[in-house]
């Protein structure tokens, strides 16, 4: 077959195949027939090399012009086609603004979050200042300057997250009052919130919880000034008629430590299962702060005291709120978060 009758041919069968194109998909089907790499044009364009050289320039002028051809006939269909399907896409995605909106449920503030921030407001009211430590501690600030002995328990594998030989995920936030102790001079009044990490998990306890630890370091820093402090913060957490009492017990890093219980808000010191039929709750750790630890950080023990106090954030939420599991607070279910909202 003659070169310019295949090449009129090739034209009748583009203008009867681009009646068929509807979608852009179609579109692309004829462009590979036509003008794809193994396509009607460009076999014939690949055919060139049988041509005799001195008819080269008048058929390759013809080849030439039969792609210009094809490509401006696709080039126009295809403009034609991303205009229809953007009027049809618009048309789809139609908003009607007469419809009622969708009422998406407010958020709420998570228990957690509303008890940090109130125990914050309480004691920045009292004057003290918000440090925050790093979360991944080495053995010294975590063990060591707190005078946690190497045989003590605390220290074992499976009761702290080790990450390396001397680096480890803090167990308490005590750690801060280290840092804060070596870089500035008393007077020291700081309070440190953060997550801490111990190998625990049950009803009443997470590998991950929060905890919040007081410090305060002066001239004449007693028992007595802890005593007046802790009463003042559960009377704001708990309710005016709240009371505290200490109980002896033992922390390496305070000496002496006490426990510290607060009068059952629930039965007014009645007894209840809240309580435990005793009357009361307890909620935090405290002691007056070891000579030994002092004088690590280089603070004169004979001429300052201090004290010091630390308390689970989960567990004042949980006592304050009637949480009767931890994990609740783990879990982001929107039923439980909705009981909190304001």
């Amino acid at each position: 077959m003659d070169v310019q009758d295949k090449i009129k041919k090739i034209e009748e069968q583009i203008e009867d195949t681009v009646k068929d194109i509807k979608t852009s998909k179609t579109l692309q089907e004829m462009k590979m027939r036509f003008l794809g790499k193994t396509g009607e044009i460009s076999a014939l364009l690949k055919n060139m090399r049988d041509v005799p050289p001195e008819q080269r320039p008048a058929m390759g002028k013809l080849l030439n012009a039969l792609r210009q051809w094809t490509e401006e006939k696709f080039d126009s269909i295809e403009s034609r086609l991303k205009e229809l399907e953007l009027k049809k896409r618009y048309s789809e995605e139609k908003i009607d603004v007469t419809m009622p909106a969708e009422i998406s449920d407010d958020g709420a503030y998570h228990p957690n979050t509303l008890i940090r921030n109130e125990l914050i407001s309480i004691f920045s009211g009292m004057g003290f200042e918000i440090f925050e430590g790093p979360e991944i501690e080495n053995d010294y600030y975590n063990f060591t300057a707190l005078n946690t002995p190497k045989d003590h328990p605390a220290r074992d594998m499976q009761d702290t997250f080790y990450l390396a030989e001397d680096l480890l995920l803090r167990t308490q936030t005590s750690a801060g009052q280290i840092r804060v102790m070596e870089n500035k001079k008393p007077p020291i009044k700081i309070l440190s919130p953060g997550k801490v990490y111990r190998s625990d998990d049950d009803a009443t306890h997470s590998p991950m919880f929060s905890q919040m630890e007081g410090l305060v370091v002066d001239k004449g820093i007693t028992l007595c000034d802890l005593k007046g402090m802790l009463d003042e913060f559960a009377k704001k957490i708990f309710g005016g008629g709240v009371k505290t009492r200490l109980r002896p017990s033992y922390f390496p890093f305070t000496e002496p430590s006490v426990e510290v219980d607060v009068s059952c808000f629930e039965c007014g010191g009645n007894g209840c299962r809240l309580c435990k039929g005793t009357g009361w709750i307890e909620v935090l750790g405290a002691g007056m702060v070891n000579r030994r630890v002092l004088e690590g950080c280089g603070i004169d023990p004979d001429e300052y005291t201090g004290f010091a106090f630390g308390m689970g954030i989960e567990r004042i939420a949980m006592l304050k709120y009637g949480i009767n599991n931890m994990k609740l607070l783990f879990e982001g279910d929107t039923r439980f978060l909705k009981q909190f909202k304001d």
